[in-house]
Order: C-alpha cells, then structure tokens, then sequence
C-alpha cells in the first residue's frame, strides 16, 4: 500500500469516528431539552477527537502548547453564544449566526498575535465568563420549548461539519503549528451546527436558550482545556488527555446533579 493511501485511508477512518460520536451526541441532545442538551453538546464533541489525532501525529510538547492557545479562544466562544443569543431573539438566523461567526473570527484573530501564558488564559476565560453569564441569564429559559421534528439531513450535516474540522486540523498541524491548530481546534463547530439546525425549525429564542446554556458547561470546558496543558507536559499526552475528559464529564455531571437538586426543591 502506498503512503498516501495509507494516509487517506487513516484519515478517512478518524473522520468515521469523529461522525460516529457526533451522531451519538446529537440524538442524545435533541432529546434532552435546552439545559441537558446544552451540557452535552459542551462536552469535547469535537475538540477531543482532534486532540486525540494532534496527539497521535505529534508529541506531549505539541499538544500542550495547542492546549494553551486554545484556553483564550475558550473565552471568545463563550463571547459567540451571547452575541448569538441576544441577536436571535430578533433577527433571523443569518444575521444572528453570522454576527456571532464573525465576532468569533475578530477574536481569534486577534488572540492569535499574542504569545499567552496559562495564567493569562485563565484570567481572561473568568473575566469573559464573570461578564457574559449574568447578561446572558435572560436567554437561558423559555416558556415552552418547541418539538423539534428532525430532517433527514440534521445528523449527517453536524457529522460532516466536525468530520471535516477534524480533518483540516489533522492534514494541516503539521504546516501551520501547534498555535494555530489549538485555535482550529476549538473552532465552535458544535454550536454554529445547532444554530443552523435549530433556528430556522423552532425559532431564535429556544435556539438561543440551547446555546446560552451552554456557558455553564463550557466553563467546565476551559478547566478541562487548562488540565490538559499542565498535565500533558508533566505525564504525557495520553493521561493529559484523559484529565482533560474527566474534567469535562464530572464537571458537566456536578452542573447535572446541582440542576435535580434545585428542582427538587
């Protein structure tokens, strides 16, 4: 067999994965309602495979400096889900997606001509955070949240929208390094597939609501993405990874637990 069969046979086969997950994950979040739909779609749907792949194609060192420039670009799609949120309640989806694509892009372009520390990338996911979540209460709920009749076309487009990202992150990190395929990483592909699928069936102020509740969950996200760095470095990529999975799914689960306990009361 050829190298560059190999290489495309590889490839193919990780963007099967890839796809395989996200189809789980989706049905699993349409079924749920905006608060558990939220939590799972903020879990590394699609973040996590392409640092897996990073992490099987280069070494510990690689993937911990992906990690650190993707911290800051945590914050600035925490910026996206309130630029979205806010818009959809009046605007059509293309002015609402779009704005928020395009504020997502300006941010990591700019985040992109920095050199950034963890500490730096800490503080600005809590000073993000610390201003978006209480602006983006009002969004978080609905009076009654719309049945979502699928489409035919609804998983195999998330599918193929993550599939792909995995696979430009893949073919390119080696040629443009591990910053920018850190921000490439966490290119919010999850949630500008759930504005697509979402708005136009049930309209923006339930699509918001999915989308705004994801903030609580990517908090948990920018904790993971942190872990990973520092753990990483000081056991190796695949226990790095493994914290930062861990991190992920028990903090989305406390986010769980505390939101039973609350309607229990």
């Amino acid at each position: 067999m050829s190298p560059e069969l190999s290489f495309l046979l590889i490839l193919l086969f990780r963007m099967a994965i890839t796809a395989a997950f996200v189809v789980s994950a989706s049905v699993i979040t349409e079924r749920s309602g905006p608060v558990i739909g939220a939590l799972v779609a903020t879990l590394p749907i699609s973040a996590g495979p392409s640092y897996v792949f990073l992490a099987l194609d280069h070494d510990a060192a690689f993937v911990a400096e992906g990690a650190l420039a993707s911290l800051p670009i945590n914050a600035a799609t925490i910026i996206l889900t309130l630029t979205y949120s806010a818009l959809a309640q009046r605007f059509s989806l293309w002015v609402s997606a779009g704005a928020a694509m395009a504020v997502w892009l300006v941010l990591a372009t700019v985040i992109r001509q920095f050199q950034w520390t963890l500490l730096a990338g800490v503080i600005a996911n809590i000073m993000t955070f610390a201003i978006a979540v209480p602006l983006m209460r009002p969004y978080m709920h609905v009076k009654k949240m719309p049945l979502i009749a699928r489409r035919w076309y609804d998983i195999p487009l998330r599918a193929g929208l993550v599939a792909m990202l995995v696979a430009t992150v893949v073919t390119t990190s080696g040629w443009v390094g591990p910053r920018i395929s850190g921000i490439m990483a966490l290119f919010p592909i999850v949630f500008t597939s759930l504005m697509l699928v979402l708005h136009p069936r049930i309209g923006g102020p339930p699509t918001a609501a999915a989308i705004s509740n994801g903030a609580w969950g990517l908090m948990g996200f920018g904790l993971a993405v942190a872990v990973m760095h520092v753990a990483v470095l000081t056991f190796g990529s695949a226990v790095g990874l493994s914290l930062a999975l861990a991190t992920c799914i028990g903090w989305n689960l406390a986010l769980w637990w505390n939101g039973r306990r609350k309607a229990v009361r």
